[in-house]
């Protein structure tokens, strides 16, 4: 797909300066710009990449002055980032912009879709599946029995959403995601052997959440497993039967939520963070990378550690645990002196 300056300055309601008809079809980093690619100055430390770059358009804050000759075409916008990541935004609706089903693909006669759907080849959409407007389903995805999908959200390649699960509207779900497989429920007899406990419930995703490429939600044991409005879910986590995690709550890759665990809104919890099972987070709780969570969080802390601690507590401990080899020869050398005085 190729935009003009002309194209591009109206999408973002931004000034050229420069050539209007000059015509780009790439994007690229401001020291990499390339003939034909768009490109953005925000920070002022790329600022002389400026006089370089080879980038067909730059955007630029409006306050933006050359010192020197350039070669590229300006387009003066209020704030450079704010509008590259608009047109990143719109750009994106454009290349998912896809309509009609493919074939192969099966959809169940009881399914039924809203307008403007689109359904890639070699999905299998399975008996009385609610689909709403402006719904993508890219190739080879697996949708259940009884799920149903709010408007205009999308489910990329591969992903697998398994009966009964409720998808909200303006969702994204990322390649390789299973939602609503069983929990990991099973229980021992008295040799020692387990059997699987059947996990009758399913999964509930509100509005405007992202799940990120091969992470799994499961489905819970009795009642739901939820995932909140506006929550962001990174690649490869895994939230067990019956977790419960609050709205516009951001949780980065390979954590792991054990079952009945309910997180609170709000929350920042950091990449391969542990999180025991029968506990409640609060809410605004923030999680360093790494920390393992046993135990029963209050509102507003700050984490960090195995087992956690708070974040100030933590920083003061690893200073001591640094120092511990210096600390235990001094402790000797004043064993040495008092036994030696003695």
């Amino acid at each position: 797909m190729k935009f003009t300056a002309t194209q591009i300055a109206g999408i973002l309601e931004g000034d050229i300066i420069g050539n209007p008809d000059v015509e780009v079809s790439k994007l690229s980093k401001i020291e990499e710009g390339t003939e034909g690619s768009l490109t953005f100055l925000a920070n002022p430390k790329y600022k002389p990449y400026i006089y370089s770059t080879k980038a067909s358009i730059t955007i630029v804050n409006k306050t933006f002055e050359a010192e020197n000759d350039i070669t590229t075409t300006l387009i003066k916008v209020e704030d450079a980032y704010k509008s590259f990541s608009k047109l990143l935004e719109y750009y994106n609706q454009v290349k998912l912009n896809k309509s009609g089903v493919e074939q192969p693909s099966f959809i169940s006669e009881t399914a039924s879709y809203g307008e403007n759907v689109y359904v890639g080849a070699f999905t299998y959409i399975g008996d009385k599946v609610k689909i709403g407007d402006n719904v993508k389903i890219f190739p080879s995805a697996y949708i259940g029995d009884n799920v149903t999908i709010g408007d205009n959200t999308i489910v990329f390649s591969g992903a697998k959403i398994y009966s009964e699960s409720c998808i909200g509207s303006n969702c994204v779900i990322n390649s390789g995601a299973i939602i609503g497989a069983d929990g990991f429920g099973f229980a021992p007899n008295e040799k020692g052997e387990y059997s699987k406990v059947p996990q009758t419930g399913n999964v509930i995703i509100e509005d405007y959440v992202d799940i990120g490429a091969a992470t799994t939600i499961d489905r819970a044991t009795l009642g739901s497993t939820i995932i909140r409005k506006g929550v962001k879910l990174d690649n490869q986590i895994q939230i067990a039967h019956n977790v419960e995690v609050g709205k516009n709550t951001v949780i980065a890759a390979q954590t792991g939520v054990a079952g009945s665990t309910k997180i609170g809104e709000n929350c920042i919890i950091g990449g391969q963070v542990g999180i025991v099972g029968h506990i409640t987070i609060g809410n605004n709780v923030k999680i360093q990378a790494q920390s393992g969570i046993g135990r029963n969080i209050k509102d507003n802390e700050v984490l960090q550690g195995s087992p956690a601690l708070s974040y100030g507590d933590f920083n003061k401990s690893y200073v001591y645990f640094k120092n511990l080899p210096k600390i235990v020869k001094d402790i000797n050398e004043i064993e040495k002196k008092v036994n030696g005085n003695n």
